[in-house]
């Protein structure tokens, strides 16, 4: 259970400076940096799920879950100023990249 938890936090890591890379809007600064952001997406997304129920969750794959992860990853940079800026076309396309990846990996392998 604890290295599948910190295998997905790598996995999203890598994903967070992918993400950077190719898509404007959004920078990541260095591997600590996209670890850290997303423990704290990661942290915010279930704050959230918690408080509005699972029906927002980007694993419905609704244009709600979509919204949601956006706002996520946008706050997520007001946590982490030093490693991590977005921009909401930057957190726009983010959401969907990542709902693409998520699509793709199951979340059991990740």
């Amino acid at each position: 259970m604890i290295i599948g938890t910190i295998v997905r936090f790598i996995v999203s890591a890598l994903v967070l400076l992918l993400v950077g890379w190719l898509l404007p809007g959004i920078s990541v600064s260095g591997f600590t940096g996209a670890l850290l952001a997303a423990v704290v997406i990661a942290v915010l997304g279930y704050v959230i799920e918690t408080l509005l129920g699972d029906k927002i969750s980007p694993q419905r794959r609704g244009l709600v879950g979509f919204a949601t992860s956006a706002v996520v990853i946008y706050l997520a940079q007001f946590i982490v100023p030093n490693f991590l800026s977005v921009n909401v076309i930057g957190a726009l396309l983010a959401a969907l990249v990542i709902g693409i990846i998520d699509a793709i990996v199951p979340t059991e392998l990740r």
